[in-house]
């Protein structure tokens, strides 16, 4: 029997995105929810914190988005409250920083000539000695730039964010994070030029982006307030201890001191490997085995307070050096003026990367703080005189770790976890997926929508390239349907779709790149001229005008022994037939190796985009 909206009662675990999302949602359609959450703020890794009125992130968080549904959510809650921030993210290498894509002459200036030369060698034996199997993240790398260029530019920070050598790192893993690796996409923009409104904002995504003056805690604070004025209760400071099924679903929760709470309904954003440890009665133990080979990466972020106005001008920067720990350094007056009190000072976040079983994890913050330090002045960037204050955050499990386990193992438990009718998991480390920010909000809008009485797949969002696709109207679709419909591989199916302008341009591109035949153009060809000499020949024969048949008889020069005559047809046929032949092969030969020169130089152009985007997911 079907509940009601008025009988329903979610529970959500995790006061992050995610969660918080899912009960503004669920508040919007008149059900009940309560969210527990185990530290005493919410926004999860989103959060922002506040020391001494100077404000910064857990990592960097920008405001973009092209799922309508989350962006309809962000103006929402914070309507005015966002600012547009032009983005600069550089690599910075001993003491140098380096633009990315990268520019000649930045990198032949920045590192010399020789090393400069050397790239060049190592990119061109990458050419012609590619890695077989392409097995490692450091094959993928080195086959696409050369081994130079992987160990100056890759293989440091790759290695100190995951904490795993690149020749253990799956090319899997690779490929999936660089997105947009669309080699007819990059035709498609290359030969049809898109209307102005889109040129906008492809070119605002990459250069710039929205983000709330005081941070994106502020967007999650006010998520808090709108659904605790309404139909929610949030709990902090409140971690789940038990999660009680029965029978394939949930029936209620613990909560520290609190009773047991009941619900129709569970929405989970905690991670996996915690969630199955809490299920009581205990699950079947290859199950807990298996979500404890789904590890993960921590964060830790010291945050500097500097007596220097400007360090540079970057919203942060990735350190590729060996010499120092530290992976990233954001700027945080740069994303935002309102981050710090002082406009004479500066608020810079050192990102570090490690696990919670190992030193770094464990030591002190005063430690961690003079390391931090040390570190910076190595760098180049202020003395240790001039750094006054400084504050440590620590962020366990931010981020899971893509290892050569991990894809058995959440098969294993997703299977399991599709037995509990009324649980649906969401988020980052609900799903043990590196969803961004939007993903993880859109994972919970279509939890709420299922809760509803729909049938959306989440394992589906962030799936695959065709994620960051723009979403467009559909004729006789309804808004809403077209908002979501690209995650939705069970689509109604009461909706036809009609062949679009765009599917009409996709299948003409298609065509014209597709390789051409030599010899069956040259055959063709061959044909055509031979048919064409031969049949003039012969209407000449039969009836031709003397001034015609002057004419051809030209081809005299060119075709030995041809005339106006039977015999002649059968000649000029023949030369005709031979020279379309050489003809269309060469024109083939040409066209096929000017339009491989083309493909090549537009899937360099994207490798260089997307490898920028590499840098933003690491």
């Amino acid at each position: 029997m079907e509940t009601s909206k008025q009988d329903k009662k979610v529970i959500i675990i995790g006061g992050g995105p995610a969660g918080l999302t899912a009960a503004y949602e669920l508040n919007k359609h008149g059900i009940r929810s309560e969210v527990f959450e185990k530290d005493d703020i919410v926004g999860g890794i989103s959060r922002t914190v506040n020391y001494k009125g100077y404000r910064f992130d857990i990592g960097g968080h920008r405001f973009f988005t092209k799922v309508k549904v989350v962006q309809d959510m962000w103006d929402e809650v914070l309507e005015n409250e966002f600012l547009l921030r032009d983005r600069l993210s550089r690599i910075y290498y001993k003491r140098k920083f380096f633009s990315y894509p990268f520019e000649v002459k930045n990198a032949v200036f920045g590192l010399g000539i020789f090393n400069s030369m050397t790239i060049v060698l190592s990119y061109l034996k990458a050419q012609i000695f590619p890695i077989k199997p392409e097995n490692t993240f450091e094959h993928w790398i080195t086959n696409r730039f050369g081994y130079r260029l992987y160990k100056i530019f890759f293989k440091t920070y790759t290695e100190k964010v995951w904490g795993i050598p690149c020749s253990q790192i799956s090319s899997e893993w690779a490929a999936q994070r660089i997105r947009g690796l669309s080699l007819f996409s990059a035709l498609k923009n290359a030969l049809l030029k898109q209307p102005a409104a889109n040129k906008d904002v492809i070119k605002t995504l990459i250069n710039s982006f929205h983000y709330p003056k005081l941070g994106p805690g502020m967007m999650w604070e006010k998520v808090r307030e709108l659904v605790e004025q309404g139909l929610s209760t949030v709990h902090i400071n409140s971690g789940v201890d038990k999660i009680y099924w029965e029978d394939g679903k949930i029936v209620s929760i613990f909560s520290g001191n609190k009773q047991s709470v009941q619900g129709t309904d569970f929405i989970s954003s905690m991670p996996i490997r915690e969630l199955i440890a809490k299920l009581d009665p205990a699950v079947p133990k290859e199950i807990i085995e298996a979500s404890k080979k789904l590890n993960y990466r921590d964060f830790i972020t010291v945050a500097l307070i500097i007596d220097k106005k400007d360090i540079f001008k970057d919203n942060w920067i990735y350190i590729h050096d060996p010499a120092v720990n530290v992976g990233r350094i954001q700027n945080f007056k740069n994303w935002s003026p309102f981050m710090v009190p002082d406009p004479k000072k500066t608020c810079l976040g050192l990102e570090y990367f490690c696990f919670e079983d190992d030193n770094f994890w464990s030591m002190s913050d005063e430690k961690l703080i003079e390391l931090a330090k040390e570190e910076l002045q190595v760098l180049g960037f202020a003395t240790k005189s001039q750094i006054i204050d400084g504050t440590v955050v620590r962020m366990p499990k931010a981020y899971p770790v893509y290892d050569d386990e991990y894809k058995a193992a959440l098969n294993t438990v997703k299977g399991f976890l599709a037995n509990i009718s009324n649980l649906q998991l969401v988020g980052r480390n609900g799903m043990h997926k590196y969803n961004n920010q939007d993903h993880s909000m859109l994972t919970s809008i279509l939890a709420v929508r299922n809760i509803l009485g729909a049938n959306y797949e989440l394992w589906n969002v962030n799936a695959d390239q065709d994620y960051h696709e723009e979403i467009k109207d559909r004729e006789l679709v309804s808004s809403e349907l077209s908002q979501i419909s690209y995650t939705q591989p069970m689509t109604p199916g009461e909706f036809p779709m009609h062949k679009s302008k765009d599917s009409l341009i996709d299948k003409a591109i298609i065509r014209a790149f597709s390789r051409l035949d030599k010899f069956a153009f040259a055959t063709a060809v061959g044909i055509a001229s031979f048919l064409f000499v031969f049949s003039a020949t012969l209407f000449l024969v039969i009836k031709g005008s003397p001034e015609i048949v002057n004419s051809m008889l030209l081809l005299n020069n060119y075709f030995i022994g041809y005339d106006i005559s039977i015999k002649g047809a059968f000649i000029g046929g023949g030369y005709s037939l031979l020279w379309g032949f050489i003809f269309g092969w060469l024109f083939a030969y040409i066209r096929n190796l000017s339009l491989g020169f083309v493909i090549y130089r537009e899937k360099r152009k994207l490798q260089a985009q997307s490898l920028k985007d590499l840098l933003d997911y690491l």
